[in-house]
């Protein structure tokens, strides 16, 4: 008789008293030692209310509705579920059945491997508390212990659990698995390793094993190359070749140093392109001044992919906000054109540095190693440097270049309809007088943050002491100090503030001269 088989006492029976039908024994015996059995031995058959058992004896106890069944046993139940083992105890009343010792389950297309397993004819479930192995399609699940139920093609995994498939391995905890569809159902930490290096982390979620797509909640990730995304919840489909991640999205990308933050992000495998939305922040921190970037989308474009030569363009849009310590901006839209190495800025763009201000229709920023090398301001060009609360050297231009060295200005050009105001101190401070000028092109040098040396052609200039400054000639047409609009620090980039209606630029109209057509003379 098996170990570790239930007492035979008799049972409460069912509502149906269903009983065991020996259809087939070569030997029928009664045996001494154990007086309400019949032995029965070779080409033993056995059926049971849609089960049919063969096996190469057995001991049947028909009082108590039981049998022990021993060598090659094989329990069918309809065409879908097949148990073959060593040894098997049977109880008729509840309906369940113990095998033992090379235990295997043949259901549908699945097979289990077990030593030991007890199964619910009632409930359509079985167990194996010592470890087991289910292989189904390409996938093989092993766990030290499980459960699987037919009725619903379930699987219930604990305990050192893997999934092995030639695409991926699954390492778990808890797992959830379903015959009928392949698809796992995580409920601890798991481990997702696929072949082309792609790792996903969740602690809860779906997992197609056929398709790779994923659902996964709890904070997870998805690493590949070096790239993460991590998010509160992922979705990724790999036949479509993208994630998506909603609520405190993190996208970074070690190999250039740079991140994506938003409540939602969706990142395209193929292409590398990305996008992110709600709250979204761009950071750039290839040097210890990171840069921080914000509007309400941005987006990145990857170019050359797999190659060496590969390279990435930023684009944002609307109400653009940046803050890095040197730097500061403010515009509609931006874009980042890597190999370039410039950011264009548009729509009422605004820059600072330290006390300069600089604004125009256009303001394009050139980088050399992630600092900046020089920027050009494109049509009604106006810098602005804050002296103290009522004076402020101004210079207005067509446009503008000003130049950088180690993050500070070196000097500045003016071209075209260049108009200056300029206040000379000495170098204890005091105030020597303003000069006003008009002229058609200037340059600017500077020296400890300070004007030094001043270069124009020619032009009309007027030096006026300080208490004679005349109120028109104070600030130059179009002159505004936006301190109120200046992102303050890296949180402030998401506090939205534009310019009042009266300092809106207007945007400048480009006339074309038409296109003069002579008329076809005619044949005469």
């Amino acid at each position: 008789m098996l170990a570790s088989m239930p007492d035979r006492r008799p049972q409460q029976q069912a509502a149906t008293d269903s009983r065991i039908y020996l259809i087939h024994s070569d030997i029928l015996y009664k045996n001494s030692s154990d007086p309400t059995a019949e032995v029965l031995v070779g080409n033993v058959k056995l059926s049971h209310e849609g089960v049919f058992l063969d096996c190469d004896s057995a001991r049947l106890y028909r009082a108590e509705n039981s049998f022990d069944a021993f060598g090659n046993v094989v329990m069918v139940q309809g065409d879908t579920l097949r148990l073959t083992c060593d040894s098997l105890y049977y109880d008729g009343y509840s309906f369940r059945a113990m095998a033992r010792s090379r235990v295997h389950l043949y259901h549908n297309d699945s097979r289990l491997d077990t030593e030991t397993f007890d199964y619910d004819r009632l409930t359509g479930t079985g167990f194996y508390p010592e470890g087991g192995t289910l292989y189904d399609g390409d996938n093989v699940l092993v766990s030290d212990w499980g459960q699987y139920t037919t009725s619903t093609h379930e699987a219930f995994f604990t305990n050192n659990v893997q999934l092995n498939n030639p695409k991926f391995t699954l390492v778990s905890d808890t797992l959830y698995y379903y015959t009928d569809t392949e698809w796992a159902r995580i409920m601890s930490p798991t481990n997702i390793t696929s072949e082309d290096g792609t790792f996903v982390y969740g602690e809860r979620g779906t997992y197609d094993t056929r398709t790779g797509k994923s659902t996964l909640l709890d904070r997870s990730y998805i690493i590949k190359d070096m790239r993460k995304i991590v998010g509160d919840s992922l979705y990724s489909d790999k036949e479509a070749g993208f994630d998506e991640a909603f609520g405190n999205v993190v996208l970074t990308d070690e190999e250039n140093l740079c991140a994506l933050y938003g409540n939602y992000c969706i990142y395209y495998e193929e292409t590398g392109h990305a996008m992110a939305t709600d709250s979204a922040l761009a950071l750039e921190y290839s040097t210890p001044d990171t840069l921080y970037l914000h509007g309400d989308t941005l987006k990145m474009f990857t170019y050359n992919m797999n190659t060496d030569s590969v390279y990435r363009n930023l684009h944002a849009y609307h109400r653009v906000r940046m803050f890095r310590n040197d730097v500061q901006g403010v515009c509609d839209s931006l874009v980042v054109i890597q190999p370039d190495s410039c950011t264009y800025m548009y729509g009422q763009p605004i820059l600072w540095n330290e006390q300069q201000q600089v604004f125009g229709e256009e303001i394009r920023i050139y980088n050399n190693d992630s600092t900046i090398d020089w920027v050009h301001v494109i049509n009604q060009a106006m810098t602005i440097e804050q002296l103290d609360s009522v004076r402020y050297n101004q210079v207005a231009s067509r446009e503008m270049f000003t130049y950088f060295d180690n993050g500070e200005v070196e000097h500045n050009e003016a071209h075209g309809n260049v108009y200056v105001v300029y206040y000379i101190d000495e170098s204890d401070g005091t105030q020597t007088g303003m000069n006003y000028m008009e002229t058609t092109d200037m340059k600017m040098w500077m020296q400890d943050k300070r004007i030094y040396k001043i270069w124009a052609p020619g032009g009309k200039a007027t030096m006026y002491p300080p208490t004679l400054v005349p109120d028109d000639k104070q600030y130059l047409s179009g002159f505004a100090w936006f301190d109120y609009i200046r992102p303050l620090d890296k949180d402030d980039v998401f506090v939205w503030r534009g310019k009042s209606e009266k300092n809106m630029l207007k945007k400048t109209e480009k006339k074309i001269v038409p296109l003069q057509k002579l008329d076809q003379l005619k044949e005469e």
